[in-house]
């Protein structure tokens, strides 16, 4: 296979039923997404609503620490940290791309992926919410703004993006299932790794997932639009055959 094939778009058909599902729940995921960080703003800058559960939810983790909590914590904090996630990412975009016949679904993890980054980059300095107490933090001091929490976010964008992007060309229930399923425990793994280390508060963290759910939505609909037909319809670059007399 010549290298310019890696960048022919893979297409797949299914029934009529499955595109719409499937459209349908790209734009749930997106509405709900942007509904929930629209009151997570909204509450963070007005210091009311959901911005109140901050608090409690950290004193609460507060009381939860020890040493080998801590251990723990720690490590997920560096294994989805700004250093080893990335380097996480880059040797799967690679290996995917030279193994996989096509190369757009690496192409749209990595669209996901920086798209999770500007967001993250852009809005911190918009809401401008500080962090909790230095001196709750238990990996040195951290004095930029809190929200979105940039660890959580790079997560639940790479766990969800590439769960859907598996599962999408299985069409395996279970699968689905059990995938989507592991990146729920290891989001809010690393959710809890935010909270209890001490540099977020629960609305940065919340509005991270909120943000991951409009980008898979995002994701999930260009997929559907650029590779999904109905069974039925012509393929890209075909060309209807004419019908051939048979007398």
């Amino acid at each position: 296979m010549s290298w310019q094939q890696k960048f022919i778009v893979e297409e797949r058909k299914v029934a009529a039923s499955t595109r719409r599902r499937l459209y349908r729940s790209s734009l749930v995921l997106m509405v709900v997404g942007l509904v929930l960080f629209g009151l997570l703003v909204v509450s963070v800058m007005t210091q009311s609503g959901l911005q109140r559960f901050d608090q409690p939810v950290a004193d609460w983790f507060l009381a939860l620490r020890s040493d080998g909590l801590t251990a723990i914590m720690s490590v997920l904090a560096v294994a989805f940290g700004p250093t080893a996630l990335p380097i996480i990412v880059l040797v799967v975009l690679v290996a995917w791309t030279l193994l996989a016949k096509h190369a757009w679904r690496p192409i749209l993890l990595a669209g996901g992926m920086i798209t999770g980054v500007v967001l993250a980059k852009v809005i911190a300095p918009l809401v401008q919410h500080p962090r909790p107490p230095v001196d709750l933090m238990l990996m040195g001091a951290d004095s930029s703004y809190s929200f979105p929490s940039g660890h959580v976010l790079g997560t639940a964008d790479f766990l969800l993006i590439l769960a859907f992007l598996i599962a999408s060309r299985r069409q395996n229930q279970a699968l689905t299932v059990l995938l989507f399923s592991l990146a729920a425990v290891v989001i809010l793994a690393q959710v809890a790794s935010r909270l209890y280390l001490g540099y977020h508060w629960i609305t940065d963290t919340a509005a991270s997932i909120s943000l991951s759910l409009v980008i898979l939505g995002a994701i999930m609909a260009i997929d559907t639009h650029r590779t999904v037909r109905v069974h039925g319809e012509l393929i890209r670059g075909e060309k209807s055959q004419p019908q051939v007399d048979g007398t």
